[in-house]
């Protein structure tokens, strides 16, 4: 109170300053004219602040003029100060009279609460204890009752628990769950008694208890399924809600199922082998208990361990089967009862099916892969480069119906277990076919070049080692896939045994019986089309025996023809031979050694392709091994290759070279302590074969060996021919990035053996006919004769006399072997090629001719052409031109001469000059005769 009314007195001290006449903007301007310092803050010392500012003079007047100005600016900012407040004056009573009226509200409240409580204290006397007594006891008794009731019920679960344990022995998994997850449901609402915690764990220890044994119960599913075993565990899942969990759980059962079966299989067979005196092979890792498989066992340790995975393999497809059935009959269901009301439930179930659904399919390549790679530790565990041929197939063929099995199982085109078998069956094959090289090349060494009798039906089909090419005419069918077709075309192995049996046991019964096929005779005792093939007419007596017996190789089992004796061939009679030999195929033992081993190949290929490009190329390898021998025996010579007459075309050199750098080993005495890259590359080479000595090729009555000559070259065509036939097998399983390799070999190669024919023959026509005594016959005839001569010269009576004892000795050959017209047109051609150039070169070497004596070689040659034309059908003769050319040219003029000159290139330096030499005096001059020889000199020159 004290405050407002000093504020009061200080409003009337303001009114009398403002009742005193001002004006308003000169206010205003002492207002501004006071220093920004007074505004600062409350804490402001006025006094001090005006004291400093003081001078150091002080003036009276100018103290008191300042002081009046401080006077006015206080009087200016009092009456601004007073003006607001006068003006702020109404809304202050206002809030006065609000404070007054918030005081009288107050007082009346507290009256209020008084008479509040006064009250209350009448209504507690009011009430009795009695009256709430009875209302507590009425609350007792209803909480007795529903005690009573719980105990009951806790009674009843506590009995429970035994009936459990009773359903657990009988392996009721499905209704044990059902009543555990009963007892935990009611077990939860009694929860808060210490009695029904110590129930609930024992409880949930017997649903883990349960949990367990369902895991167990679904690993037996792995190994042998069984309907009614996985519905009940199925169920029981789908009760405790964890069908995902059990799906997860399977597929990890499956992953230790096959570890822990292919583990146990393997362990078997190294234990029994080892004796069983050994048990450090159970703590081996599975890679390192492979290697510990012999060679004796490895092949049924292999069928067992494919056996046991087909049954893996097969529970997974059942599982698989189950599901599909047991899916569409819940959608059945839930489409014929779909009235809404479980909506979530349904939802729910559709997702689990399409989890597990997933799950399952997912499943199928990691199952496969795991198999996989299990059979793949296998399969390299163990060197296969020893085994049988036989027993290495059937290795082939157990791993082509497994690859088979997984194919059908998830579609996988089995990438590792085809790496795996691919590399075995390269190492095997190398080692197989480096023993077959050396074979052929005894075989080549210790050829006599004699006629393989067969009959003129003969076909590479009819050998047992093309069978499988019968069953089967399109290369493009698998053979491994061919047992299962006969079976039937649409039905699956896992349709197939999906009610009992197993593939890979009928797979290991059949071995016997193919092994027997395979080995013996060839086949020609059991099969009765293939001792057709080789039997003569009309009775098999006549069959030399070496073609009935084998010769087997203890390492590898293979059963190569034997080459038949010369006495053997001999002792047959010629006249049942010559019935049929103008069609008969002309080959030889080692030619049909040649073309089974190519069938033993296409064999191991057609149920293995990843080693196709590697089968093939081995495959070149025989065929480029026989053909170098062909060569070096028969067509090699340094003499005759030198005449430059093309006798080898440059793609046959080429090949020849290839094979000699890429096969031949020519350093046969090379030092052992070589580098090891030159003792590898070695290793793939075989040494140059050598000719039998029991093969005479000098003497002049046999044609220098003709008849074999025949025999060896069209051999080589002939099996040129059978490559060419199976050309579309090779060409269908071959690699697409090999095939050039392929299309190579065909056009390269295979092609080129019939152009062997020149040069093998064409030793024999340079040395069947005298081409020097015809030279020296010519020396002694005077070609400068001044009259036209009317008789021919008794050297051509000479070389045509040469020509038909050369062709008697022909017919004395074809008696023995038969001649293809191929061959006679060649021979023909390279006696006549040879006899017309030995006349170029004989009228090359005379010294003096006159237009007559011209006139006369030209007589000669015609004699010759006339009397030639008689004894052989070739037309037109060979080189006629090339002599006729050259007789013609002495008439030419000095300008035709000399381009004539340029222009025939193909005569030599010698016959040229000579030619130029003979013609000066008649026609040609001196100056001219230097001018023609310098001509002559520069076409020489080139090809010095």
């Amino acid at each position: 109170m004290q405050k407002i009314k000093s504020l009061m007195t200080r409003q009337e001290e303001l009114r009398e300053l403002r009742e005193e006449p001002t004006d308003p903007q000169a206010q205003q301007e002492i207002i501004n004219s006071i220093e920004e310092v007074y505004f600062s803050n409350d804490s402001f010392d006025i006094v001090k602040y005006e004291l400093e500012r003081l001078p150091p003079v002080l003036s009276l007047q100018e103290l008191e003029e300042y002081r009046d100005k401080l006077k006015q600016q206080q009087a200016a900012v009092s009456k601004k100060v007073a003006d607001l407040i006068l003006e702020k004056q109404p809304a202050y009573v206002q809030e006065l009279e609000r404070v007054t009226s918030l005081q009288t509200g107050l007082q009346m409240a507290a009256v209020i609460c008084t008479n509040g409580r006064r009250h209350l204290n009448i209504a507690k006397e009011g009430f009795t204890q009695t009256s709430l007594g009875l209302l507590a006891n009425q609350r007792k008794r209803q909480l007795l009752i529903g005690l009573l009731k719980s105990l009951r019920t806790i009674k009843t679960l506590q009995r429970t628990d035994v009936r459990l344990s009773e359903m657990l022995e009988e392996e009721d998994y499905p209704g044990a769950i059902q009543l555990c997850l009963e007892c935990q449901k009611a077990a939860s609402t009694f929860k808060h008694y210490s009695c029904i915690s110590e129930l609930n764990s024992k409880l949930q220890d017997t649903l883990e208890q349960i949990e367990e044994q369902l895991d167990v119960a679904l690993s037996k599913i792995c190994k042998n399924f069984d309907i009614g075993h996985y519905t009940k565990v199925q169920q029981a899942y789908r009760l405790l809600g964890k069908t995902q969990t059990a799906m997860d759980q399977l597929h990890m059962h499956f992953t230790q199922a096959i570890h822990n079966t292919v583990f146990q299989v393997v362990l078997g067979y190294v234990e029994l082998c080892a004796g069983n005196t050994d048990t450090k092979f159970q703590k081996l890792q599975y890679k390192d208990l492979c290697t510990h498989i012999t060679s004796d066992s490895y092949i049924p340790c292999l069928a067992d361990l494919c056996k046991a995975l087909w049954e893996v393999m097969l529970s997974y497809y059942r599982t698989m089967q189950w599901h599909e059935n047991h899916d569409q009959d819940e959608a059945a269901a839930v489409s014929s009862v779909s009235d809404g009301s479980n909506v979530v439930g349904t939802e729910e179930n559709s997702f689990d099916r399409n989890y597990v659904k997933k799950k399952l399919e997912h499943g199928l390549s990691r199952i496969w892969q795991d198999v996989q790679l299990k059979v793949k530790t296998y399969l390299l565990g163990t060197d296969l480069s020893n085994f049988k041929y036989d027993d290495f197939i059937f290795v082939l063929d157990v791993i082509s119906r497994l690859m088979q099995v997984g194919e059908e199982f998830c579609g996988s085109k089995s990438e590792v277990l085809q790496e795996s078998i691919r590399k075995q069956s390269v190492n095997y094959f190398k080692t197989y076919h480096r023993t077959r090289l050396e074979e052929l090349r005894m075989f080549l060494e210790n050829e006599t070049w004699e006629l393989c009798p067969v009959k003129s039906s003969f076909s590479i089909l009819q050998l047992h080692e093309f069978k499988f090419m019968e069953q089967s005419r399109s290369p493009s069918v698998s053979p491994s896939k061919q047992p299962a077709s006969a079976i039937s075309t649409t039905v699956t192995l896992f349709e197939q045994y999906c009610n009992g049996g197993n593939p890979f046991e009928i797979q290991a019964e059949s071995k016997d019986d193919e092994t027997e096929d395979v080995l013996a005779s060839n086949g020609y005792e059991s099969d009765e089309q293939e001792k057709s093939a080789y039997q003569e007419y009309d009775s098999d007596s006549d069959v030399p025996e070496e073609l009935k017996r084998d010769y087997v190789d203890e390492q590898t089992g293979d059963a190569p023809v034997k080459s038949v004796s010369r006495e053997t061939l001999r002792s047959r009679k010629r006249s049942d031979y010559n019935l049929n030999k103008v069609n008969a195929p002309i080959l030889t033992n080692t030619t049909l050694n040649v073309i089974r081993l190519v069938g033993k190949y296409m064999q191991m290929m057609n149920i293995l392709k990843p080693i196709a490009f590697d089968v093939i190329h081995f495959m070149s390898q025989l065929f480029d091994y026989y053909l170098y021998a062909v060569y070096t025996f028969f067509g090699r010579n340094d003499t005759f290759e030198s005449t430059g007459l093309g006798l080898s075309s440059s793609r046959l050199r080429t090949t020849l070279n290839r094979i000699q750098e890429s096969l031949i080993d020519l350093d046969v005495s090379a030092d052992p302590a070589g580098t090891l890259t030159a003792a590898e590359e070695r290793k793939e080479k075989v040494p140059s074969p050598h000719l039998s000595h029991l093969v005479v090729l000098t003497s002049g009555n046999s044609l220098y060996g003709l008849a074999e000559r025949v025999v060896a070259t069209e051999s080589l065509v002939f099996l040129a021919e059978q490559f060419e036939f199976l050309q579309p097998h090779l060409d269908a399983v071959m690699p697409a990035a090999k095939k050039p390799f392929l299309q190579q070999f065909y056009s390269q190669t295979v092609s080129t053996a019939s152009e062997l024919r020149k040069p093998v023959y064409w030793i024999v026509a340079a040395k069947a006919i005298d081409y020097e005594q015809m030279l020296l016959l010519m020396a002694n005839v005077k070609w400068d004769v001044k009259e036209i001569m009317s008789q021919h010269n008794i050297y051509v009576d000479a070389l045509l006399k040469e020509f038909e004892e050369y062709n008697r000795r022909l017919n004395e050959v074809s008696k023995r072997v038969r001649i293809p017209l191929p061959v006679s047109n060649i021979l023909w051609e390279h006696c006549i090629r040879l006899a017309n150039r030995t006349l170029v070169e004989g009228y090359a070497n005379v010294k003096k001719c006159s237009n007559e004596g011209r006139a006369l070689m030209q007589l000669d040659f015609q004699q010759f052409l006339m009397k030639l034309e008689k004894l052989t059908d070739i037309r037109p003769i060979p080189d006629k031109e090339f002599v006729e050319t050259y007789i013609k040219a002495y008439y030419l003029t000095e300008n035709d001469m000399e381009r004539w000159i340029k222009e025939h290139r193909e005569y030599s330096t010698k016959q040229l000059t000579n030619l130029v030499n003979v013609c000066l005096g008649s026609h040609i001059n001196k100056k001219t005769r230097q001018k023609l020889l310098a001509a002559i000199d520069d076409i020489d020159r080139p090809k010095r």
